[in-house]
């Protein structure tokens, strides 16, 4: 499902105000900070349009233009919303997640009643969010990734700045842990798999420095066929330098030399048949004497 692309009222305010960071409701600022009084005139302000344009009836001229300055005055706010809940955001949200935070933040302007007595804000919030878990939940897992540690991925972000803020210090897994109510071992698949919502092809070039064109894929490592054999050949060493001489000639002549054992009984003086027998003893003595060293 692509984003949704924000309408051409989502553009910034006319209105000379912005959404304040409270809950909505008018209230009455406090002391002589300048700032207190300001965002107590932002919030004043944002709940009176909210309130005159749902007093008139859709469709009406007026109600969408206080419509579309409603939204474009939270858009910061649905912006910051996105960007917590982004595993990749430095402090701004990609545009995917911005434009869905935004249909959350249109939905919820559509949606209130400031009849009902909640403060916007605490409306909001929760769409806002709940748009965003949508698309991470459906849209942005490269892989499959299992349900609760996708709703764990999707608070670790905000639960780590939590912790951060009030311990002065990142906080361990243990304590997200404890915030988040989960196992540890969740917290970790959770933080492993915020980098899941992102994957590259193989076929990427990569500038490799020798003009070579090399891929990503070309740069990993494949087992090698031959690291076994370093392993047999190093446990056979001592076992057949402690062979008789003969037993050893036997051997190399059939394993490195392929004589068959016709050509083997002539070089020692026997027949084939003994070749055979002196062969199969010695490498049944071998193979016990390897499963030894195994079990040991």
């Amino acid at each position: 499902m692509s984003a949704p692309t924000a309408p051409a009222a989502l553009q910034p305010a006319r209105s000379g105000f912005r959404a304040g960071t409270g809950n909505g409701h008018t209230s009455a600022p406090t002391g002589d900070n300048p700032k207190a009084q300001d965002r107590a005139a932002q919030r004043a302000a944002s709940h009176e349009l909210l309130a005159r344009m749902h007093q008139l009836e859709p469709g009406d001229r007026l109600r969408e233009a206080l419509r579309e300055q409603v939204i474009a005055a939270y858009m910061p706010y649905a912006g910051h919303l996105a960007s917590r809940y982004d595993p990749h955001a430095q402090g701004r949200a990609d545009e995917d997640l911005r434009q869905v935070a935004y249909l959350g933040l249109i939905k919820a302007v559509d949606g209130f009643d400031p009849d009902f007595g909640t403060a916007f804000l605490s409306y909001a919030t929760p769409r806002i969010l709940g748009e965003l878990r949508r698309h991470f939940r459906d849209h942005s897992w490269a892989v499959h990734v299992p349900r609760r540690i996708q709703e764990l991925c999707l608070n670790v972000r905000p639960a780590t700045e939590t912790l951060a803020h009030r311990l002065n210090r990142e906080p361990t897994t243990g304590e997200l842990a404890a915030l988040l109510g989960a196992e540890p071992r969740q917290v970790q698949d959770a933080l492993a798999a915020g980098g899941l919502h992102h994957v590259t092809s193989l076929d990427t070039p990569v500038d490799t420095g020798d003009g070579t064109g090399s891929t990503l894929g070309d740069l990993f490592g494949t087992e090698d066929p031959e690291v076994q054999h370093v392993v047999e050949r190093e446990t056979l060493r001592p076992l057949l330098a402690a062979l008789p001489e003969r037993a050893r000639r036997i051997l190399l002549m059939s394993f490195f030399h392929e004589m068959t054992q016709t050509q083997i009984g002539a070089e020692l003086g026997v027949s084939q048949m003994q070749i055979s027998r002196l062969l199969a003893e010695i490498l049944t003595a071998l193979r016990q004497r390897v499963n030894c060293e195994a079990t040991s």
